[in-house]
C-alpha cells in the first residue's frame, strides 16, 4: 500500500514537472511576466477605477475579486493546454498507451497549473493592495492562502475539464477563451452579483473562483474565514475534477475505437 501510494506521488510531481516543462506555452520570463503578472494587475486597476467612475462597489469588491480571477489566466489555459497540447504535439498517444492510473496521470497535468494560479493571484492581490493603499490584516493571510490555493485548484479543475474536449474537438482553445469570458461576467469577482440576472447567479454558484472571492473579500474586510464559503469551493473543485476524469475516461475510449488520437 505504501509503495503504491509513493508510486502515484512520485508520478504527480514528477510526471507534472516533466509536462509543464514539455507543453508549457510562455516560454520566456518576459512572457511569462506579460501574459500571467502584468496582465491581470492592469485589470485590476481597470475596474477599480471603472467602479469608482460609475460607483458601482468598492475598491475591496474589484481588487480582491479580480485578484482571485487572475488565477484563471493560468488554470484555465493551463488545464486545457495540459491535454490539448500533448495532442497537438503528437505526444498524446504515447500519454494514453502508459499502463498507470489515469487519476494521478492527470491530476499531476494540472498540478503546476494550480501553483502558478496561486503565484499569479497572490501577486496581483500584494502589488494592487500596495498600489492602491488597500490594508490587508496581517492575520487574514494564512486564511487568505488557503482561499486563493482552494479557488485555484477548483479552476485548474474546471480547465483540465475543458482540455478533456481536446480529445474530441480541433479547436478547443476556442472553448478556453468563452471559458474565460463567463468567469469574468458570472463568478462575481469583477461584476457584482446582484446586479444579475437570476439565471446568471444560479450558474455562477456553480463555478470556479465565485465563492473564492466571496471568501476572500471577507477575509481582507477583517471578517475571518467563512468555512462554509471555503468548503463549497472545494467541493466545486471536487465536481469538475471528476467530470474531467468522467470526459477524459469517456473521450479516450472514443478516439482508441475511431483511431482520432492525433487528428489536428
Amino acid at each position: 500500500m505504501l509503495f503504491r501510494f509513493l508510486s502515484s506521488a512520485r508520478l504527480v510531481l514528477v510526471g507534472g514537472a516533466l509536462s509543464y516543462r514539455a507543453l508549457f506555452n510562455w516560454t520566456t520570463p518576459p512572457m511569462f511576466v506579460g501574459t500571467l503578472l502584468v496582465g491581470p494587475l492592469l485589470q485590476v486597476f481597470f475596474f477599480v477605477f471603472l467602479g469608482r467612475e460609475l460607483q458601482v462597489a468598492d475598491d475591496r469588491f474589484h481588487l480582491v475579486g479580480n485578484a482571485v480571477l487572475a488565477a484563471s489566466a493560468s488554470c484555465v489555459y493551463g488545464g486545457t493546454m495540459a491535454v490539448a497540447n500533448e495532442r497537438r504535439y503528437g505526444t498524446l498517444g504515447a500519454v494514453l498507451l502508459s499502463p498507470r492510473h489515469r487519476g494521478p496521470l492527470w491530476a499531476g497535468r494540472a498540478l503546476p497549473y494550480v501553483l502558478n494560479g496561486l503565484l499569479v493571484s497572490a501577486f496581483v492581490l500584494a502589488a494592487a493592495a500596495v498600489v492602491l493603499g488597500l490594508p490587508v490584516p496581517v492575520e487574514a493571510l494564512p486564511g487568505l492562502a488557503l482561499v486563493l490555493l482552494a479557488g485555484a485548484a477548483a479552476c485548474a479543475a474546471f480547465g483540465l475539464a475543458l482540455g478533456a474536449l481536446g480529445l474530441r474537438f480541433r479547436d478547443v482553445f476556442l472553448v478556453s477563451n468563452v471559458a474565460s469570458s463567463v468567469l469574468l461576467l458570472l463568478t462575481g469577482a469583477a461584476v457584482p452579483r446582484n446586479t444579475l440576472p437570476e439565471w446568471m447567479r444560479t450558474t455562477g454558484e456553480l463555478l470556479p473562483l465565485t465563492h473564492a472571492a466571496d471568501a476572500a473579500r471577507r477575509l481582507t474586510a477583517g471578517g475571518g474565514l467563512d468555512a462554509r464559503l471555503l468548503g463549497t469551493e472545494l467541493l466545486v473543485g471536487a465536481g469538475y475534477a471528476i467530470l474531467a476524469l468522467a470526459l477524459l475516461a469517456v473521450f479516450e475510449r472514443g478516439s482508441r475505437r475511431r483511431a482520432t488520437l492525433d487528428v489536428m
